[in-house]
């Protein structure tokens, strides 16, 4: 059973910078693919992007390809988004999860946190 907790997530004004992090406990980290979603007020949760168990292979979302970037640190059992020159669209909760079967936007994750709350002013 994989314990997920994202952090990072605060308030930045349009064109600034967060990087999220996610503390993975209780699995084996260094063998799962790991995801980020996001979740705005309304809308049904969409995917950002998700990184494979090497790091080597990763995958985004059109909205966010260019600006953000998914790394892990598998020593530290641990995920990070950089995401760089926000936009107001951007803001959103934002969830890790993961699993064994694949890495991208059609896999399903097994484990999710419970999500950090990114917002981003005009």
């Amino acid at each position: 059973q994989v314990q997920l907790v994202e952090s990072g997530g605060g308030l930045v004004q349009a064109g600034g910078s967060l990087r999220l992090s996610c503390a993975a406990s209780g699995g084996p980290f260094s063998i799962h693919y790991m995801g980020w979603f996001r979740q705005a007020p309304g809308k049904e949760r969409e995917f950002v992007g998700a990184i494979s168990w090497t790091g080597v292979n990763t995958s985004y979302a059109d909205s966010v390809k260019g600006r953000f970037t998914a790394s892990r640190d598998n020593a530290k059992n641990t995920l990070y988004l950089q995401m760089n020159n926000l936009k107001p669209e951007d803001t959103a909760v934002y969830f890790c999860a993961a699993t064994r079967r694949g890495y991208g936007p059609d896999v399903t994750y097994d484990y999710w946190g419970r999500g950090t709350q990114v917002t981003v002013s005009s």
